[in-house]
């Protein structure tokens, strides 16, 4: 995988996990220390976060001759939004309507038209036919916020709608996301991170590991986790298919992290600023 788009990804772990529960904010210095853990030099840090400002997740500001990073009100609402997903115990419930977005973007704005594709991809829409995107969600903030983010009111229409035909919701399902797809990327992090965690669950009982080691296994768990909000989109259970591996995953997800964080935490102070 790409380093920099990897080191991006990673400060954006960072701050999902650690940064804004610190007020938001941290001194490029502290960034470049932490980073430097997963073997990332000091000049990817400084390309990733300045590209992440120019993107609007960021902002930065000078006190004396250092620069410090906080969160935008966008970067904000993105991590409570990701974490809200990371960390939720179960399905969410519901309430029998699909959103139903159709967007009219003309060509010359073709790049726009990728940009949204992907954030209602992340928000969990599923691409029913050209221009034309569902979710059984209420995702109407986030809908609200991409309107506004990329002032687009004038090319899209929203609506909330019930499913009258021809076939049933589960086809629906089929045909806008690849379930199984991601059933078996569930089964495979359930195979590699549970032999982790009892590995680490010895190893921690016994004194032998550090608390740097736990803090880079604590991020490298939630990045890796974190790749199933751009593929799983979150379906209610009514929806899901029988042998759904999300649960499970997301039970040792949250019994590992657990036993990483204290340690991870501590690690964390120790470098922060």
């Amino acid at each position: 995988m790409d380093k920099h788009f990897n080191t991006r990804s990673m400060i954006f772990t960072l701050y999902g996990d650690y940064v804004r529960h610190y007020g938001s904010v941290i001194w490029i210095g502290s960034l470049i220390k932490l980073l430097k853990e997963f073997g990332h030099n000091e000049q990817a840090v400084r390309a990733a976060i300045s590209r992440m400002s120019k993107q609007g997740w960021v902002q930065s500001e000078k006190r004396g001759n250092r620069s410090y990073y906080s969160l935008t009100e966008q970067g904000q609402a993105r991590m409570e939004e990701a974490s809200k997903r990371i960390y939720k115990s179960e399905s969410p419930k519901w309430d029998g309507y699909w959103r139903m977005l159709v967007y009219n973007i003309p060509e010359n704005k073709r790049g726009l038209r990728d940009e949204l594709r992907k954030e209602l991809v992340w928000s969990g829409f599923g691409n029913l036919s050209n221009s034309c995107w569902i979710t059984p969600n209420p995702l109407d903030e986030q809908i609200h916020r991409l309107v506004d983010k990329y002032d687009i009111k004038d090319y899209i229409t929203y609506f909330k709608s019930t499913y009258e035909g021809m076939s049933t919701p589960q086809s629906l399902v089929d045909k806008c996301w690849d379930l199984e797809d991601v059933n078996q990327k569930y089964s495979d992090f359930i195979r590699e991170y549970s032999e982790k965690y009892y590995i680490d669950q010895n190893l921690i009982e016994k004194g032998a590991i550090s608390d740097g080691t736990c803090f880079v296994k604590c991020a490298s768990l939630v990045h890796q986790y974190r790749k199933f909000l751009f593929i799983d989109p979150d379906l209610p259970e009514e929806l899901l298919p029988e042998q759904w591996l999300g649960n499970s995953a997301a039970a040792l997800f949250n019994d590992y992290h657990e036993l990483l964080q204290p340690r991870a935490t501590r690690f964390f102070e120790s470098v922060f600023e």
